[in-house]
């Protein structure tokens, strides 16, 4: 009930129509403005899929680079040979290093926010997958945080590359930028990530892989959208 929230979230809302479908653009530049924060709240969207997770190959799992970023700065750790330690450094990684980082793991030390690691490191990072598992920090190709050349894959990683997945419910939920970068920005993230769920459509879908999508900053009001893919 929206009697029930604050002053802030009832006074934004209210510029929302909730029986309205908005077009993308239109969207976007309302929920830059119904953001109930005085934070430069993330703007997320929201799509429910008419898929069934349980199927593996309805369990839709990718990666996206968002052309503008993603407002937020990543901390990106790399396991690798020490051989590619300075090359990872270089490239912006906060963290790098071969058993001494594994030491800091032994520790439950988790300061970064992406572990990139090499193919053949990867068994050693099994130990720990009760660790990183839960935090969706245990690399994985399907994310493109196991990687041969990790200072690619740095350098995409603080760029704006990231994971998305569906949940149990059948959606999907990811944060396309800040509402200080504007509508245009916006936009421009938003495009590229229905581009790439578009192309994550499994050919097992008898019916819409889309049911619906919506857009809201991380305390604002829901607004629903159009559909952008078919």
């Amino acid at each position: 009930m929206i009697e029930r929230r604050g002053k802030n979230y009832q006074k934004v809302a209210g510029k929302v129509d909730a029986k309205t479908v908005y077009n993308l653009a239109d969207a976007l530049k309302l929920a830059t403005e119904t953001n109930p924060s005085k934070m430069d709240a993330s703007v997320e969207v929201h799509v429910r899929l008419g898929v069934d997770p349980r199927q593996a190959d309805q369990n839709i799992r990718a990666t996206v680079v968002l052309p503008n970023g993603t407002g937020k700065t990543i901390r990106v750790a790399v396991f690798a040979p020490e051989a590619d330690v300075a090359k990872a450094k270089k490239a912006g990684a906060v963290i790098a290093g071969d058993e001494d980082f594994l030491k800091t793991l032994e520790k439950g030390e988790i300061a970064f926010d992406v572990l990139i690691s090499t193919p053949a490191y990867m068994p050693k990072l099994g130990k720990y997958a009760r660790l990183l598992g839960p935090k969706g920090l245990m690399p994985n190709p399907k994310s493109g945080t196991v990687a041969a050349d990790v200072e690619k894959a740095v350098k995409e990683a603080m760029a704006g590359k990231v994971e998305y997945r569906v949940d149990k419910q059948a959606i999907v939920h990811l944060s396309i930028g800040k509402v200080s970068f504007g509508a245009e920005k916006l936009i421009e993230n938003a495009q590229a990530f229905f581009k790439s769920l578009q192309s994550q459509k499994p050919s097992s879908i008898k019916g819409s892989f889309v049911k619906s999508t919506a857009i809201a900053t991380t305390m604002g009001p829901g607004i629903k959208v159009e559909n952008q893919i078919n």
